[in-house]
């Protein structure tokens, strides 16, 4: 991603974050945020900590399902919350084309349209949460009620 492209998706993430009245202030990291692990290190949190950007497609639509770093997505689990009869995880062009944003940088506000978007409970046992913010690199914390009212979120329990 070139250098312009990574401040476009920043400021976009920004944007978006100043329009909806979220807290948080969107950060840069020395090291790269590309997994929740990665994240966490960086940030010196726990990964539950981390509220993961994840697109799946249900029934060929994108939906977005922002999961604590310590969870794997049940697809199964899903497509009932969704009540879908099929979810499977989305290709690095379906998550481009859906949310703007290349994989492990997907943040979850900015997308061109608004996509439905379910969040996994377990991050309500943290007080502060952090987000990807538009690139690798970039992040922003964020509590999982403010998660829930700047999506528009569906709260679930999305895999263990």
């Amino acid at each position: 991603m070139s250098k312009v492209t990574e401040q476009q998706s920043v400021m976009k993430v920004r944007r978006a974050l100043a329009l909806l009245g979220a807290r948080g202030e969107v950060r840069a990291l020395d090291d790269s945020a590309r997994t929740a692990k990665e994240a966490a290190d960086a940030l010196g949190i726990e990964v539950g900590q981390i509220a993961s950007s994840l697109i799946f497609l249900a029934d060929g639509e994108p939906v977005l399902v922002i999961a604590s770093g310590g969870h794997r997505v049940d697809t199964v689990q899903l497509a009932m919350i969704l009540e879908v009869s099929d979810v499977a995880k989305a290709t690095a062009d379906d998550v481009r084309k859906a949310t703007g944003f290349a994989i492990g940088g997907v943040a979850p506000v900015g997308h061109p349209k608004p996509l439905r978007t379910i969040v996994d409970i377990a991050l309500s046992r943290y007080d502060e949460v952090w987000a990807a913010g538009g690139h690798p690199h970039y992040v922003f914390p964020t509590s999982y009620d403010e998660l829930l009212r700047i999506t528009a979120g569906e709260a679930a329990e999305v895999g263990a």
